[in-house]
């Protein structure tokens, strides 16, 4: 049975009160508990508001409805502290973790990750989550005590682990940013982060199954009629217009999309009780050393969006306007890395100072750390002025 909104908070539930605290101590806020201080600042935050320039899947400038990742990571937060709520879990770490969960996104969506992925082979890798982790602990300078956000401990874990333990991955040359980090600053790496934090990982595969087939029909890529035997939204659209026989193509669409985010929530919570009540966890504690995820779907609901991304990836992310715009990304970003790296002085001065080293992996790490920070338009820009000669005196 549902668990009662006026109940007390879950034992196996994070509290500010209990955090471990910052990297650099900090005086408590007199206004805010220490997760709602490191939402703040997220959303404070220069790399925040550059995801709204960000590619989702369409690049950001190709229609003004097309989810970009600022309106992907706030359609998360939202789902993570629903999940929270019902599970009577900290709504405000919930959905801190979901707000900077796509920070370090690079232009481009994930074609441009894996051109920076190819482009820092020599030189340590590319990582999304990775670079996730630097924005927040080193690249963003809005304070003079301390690089980065100097958020908690279990937001900075939030970030790190929310997909799991990651300690397997740290013989990754781009994770050694995470193993070298404070290493008195024990982020457990070998264990799961707090419920909150794993609340938001399944808000990002909610979020982004649904608003990608929304997306998918406004931008003409597949009709809801192909869509009619897929698992999951199939049966959802017959639903909806059984229940609305007169509503239009638009309000089914939008109608049809809603209850499919109702439907993944409900099965998270169902299997998620069922794994704490299975697995008998007491306490945060128990979380973080459990046998597996906690906060899931289950399992006919994999295979059903298992159909139903292989759909997505058919008729979506390798659709021929799609693969031309992930082509023309690629070779922008490749284009400018090149010419960083090789001439470093051509970058705004900031980031030309910083490349400006014989150490090569120092300096490939600073044009790649300028090109990540990049939305789409001004990565568009900035190949415009340093690859056209037309536009070579309008600097």
């Amino acid at each position: 049975m549902r668990l009662s909104q006026t109940d007390a908070r879950a034992p196996y539930a994070e509290l500010a009160a209990n955090s471990r605290g910052r990297l650099v101590p900090e005086a408590p806020s007199r206004t805010r508990n220490a997760f709602a201080r490191d939402r703040d600042r997220i959303i404070h935050s220069t790399a925040f508001r550059r995801l709204k320039g960000k590619t989702q899947v369409f690049v950001a400038h190709e229609g003004d409805h097309y989810r970009t990742r600022l309106t992907h990571s706030l359609e998360v937060s939202q789902i993570a502290r629903s999940l929270a709520h019902a599970l009577r879990l900290d709504g405000e770490l919930a959905e801190t973790v979901a707000l900077a969960h796509d920070l370090g996104h690079p232009p481009f969506g994930h074609a441009g990750e894996d051109e920076l992925q190819a482009r820092m082979e020599p030189w340590g890798g590319f990582d999304h989550n990775v670079q996730t982790f630097r924005v927040v602990t080193r690249l963003e300078t809005r304070y003079p005590a301390f690089d980065g956000l100097n958020l908690s401990w279990e937001t900075v874990e939030g970030v790190v682990k929310h997909n799991g333990p990651v300690s397997h991955m740290l013989d990754q040359p781009a994770w050694r940013a995470i193993a070298d980090f404070a290493p008195g600053w024990d982020l457990r790496l070998d264990s799961f982060a707090s419920l909150e934090a794993q609340s938001a990982a399944i808000a990002d595969d909610i979020a982004y199954n649904n608003h990608d087939v929304d997306d998918g029909v406004q931008a003409g890529l597949f009709t809801l009629a192909d869509l009619a035997d897929v698992p999951l939204i199939g049966p959802v659209l017959h639903q909806t217009r059984r229940d609305w026989p007169d509503l239009n193509g638009r309000m089914i669409r939008l109608e049809a999309v809603r209850r499919m985010i109702g439907v993944m929530v409900e099965d998270v919570l169902a299997e998620t009780e069922r794994r704490l009540a299975d697995d008998n966890i007491r306490s945060v504690e128990e979380v973080r050393t459990a046998r597996r995820t906690l906060v899931q779907f289950s399992d006919p609901m994999m295979a059903d969006l298992g159909v139903l991304r292989r759909f997505l990836f058919e008729r979506m992310y390798r659709h021929y306007r799609v693969n031309r715009t992930r082509s023309q990304a690629r070779r922008i970003l490749a284009d400018m890395f090149q010419l960083f790296v090789a001439e470093p002085e051509v970058m705004p001065t900031e980031w030309g100072e910083l490349a400006a080293t014989g150490d090569l992996q120092k300096r490939a790490r600073a044009v790649c750390d300028y090109i990540a920070g990049m939305t789409d338009r001004y990565a568009i820009e900035e190949h415009r002025k340093l690859f056209n000669l037309d536009l070579a005196l309008d600097l």
